[in-house]
Order: C-alpha cells, then structure tokens, then sequence
C-alpha cells in the first residue's frame, strides 16, 4: 500500500512539476528506466513466488540503474554508444519478458 501512494505521489509531482532533464543526462534517462522496469518486474516476482525480500529489491533497483548507466557512458566515451544502448535494453527487456512470463503462469495458473 505504501508503494502505490509513492507511486501516486511521484507521478503527481512530475506532472505538477514537470521537471526537465539536463541535455547530457537524456541518453541515460530511457536505459535507467528500462532498468529500472528490470527490477520491478522481479520484485514482483519475487512477491508472487513469496520470496520477497526489500533489502534485495532495493539493492537489485540501484545496482541495476547504476550499471546500466554506467555500461552506456562508458559506450558514449568508447564511441560505441548506441551499440551498448542497445545492448543494455535487449538483455533487460529479455529479462522483463522472462519475469512477465512467470508472473502471468502465476497469477493465471498456466
């Protein structure tokens, strides 16, 4: 319940708000949401498998956006960003699928 009120919160201050992200930053914003996703998904999973543990969410969200962001500036200074751009989304898009798949065979008994 907790989470749902600072999910409502969030979104209502960014819309109030409406907060702009530096120039330099936009490349990392879609990757770190992306990543961020990542992590969601799994705790969810992680909450229907009853294996839940916040300490893990908490460090699995960070770590995830921080790596993820860091795999792509390094990319940006190697010249090569787009390539581990794209890299980054498709391992962490085949990982949301992966989690999303069991959450559905979960909740629907399939």
């Amino acid at each position: 319940m907790i989470a749902i009120v600072g999910l409502v919160i969030g979104v209502v201050a960014g819309l109030v708000l409406q907060p702009t992200v530096p120039l330099m930053l936009q490349p990392y914003l879609p990757i770190a949401v992306v990543a961020a996703l990542d992590a969601l998904f799994g705790g969810l999973r992680a909450m229907l498998d009853g294996v839940f543990d916040d300490k893990v969410f908490l460090v699995s969200f960070l770590s995830n956006v921080v790596v993820a962001a860091f795999i792509v500036f390094l990319g940006d200074q190697l010249g090569v960003g787009g390539q581990l751009s794209t890299a980054v989304v498709v391992v962490l898009g085949i990982r949301i699928f992966s989690n999303a798949a069991s959450i559905r065979r979960h909740i629907f008994k399939a």
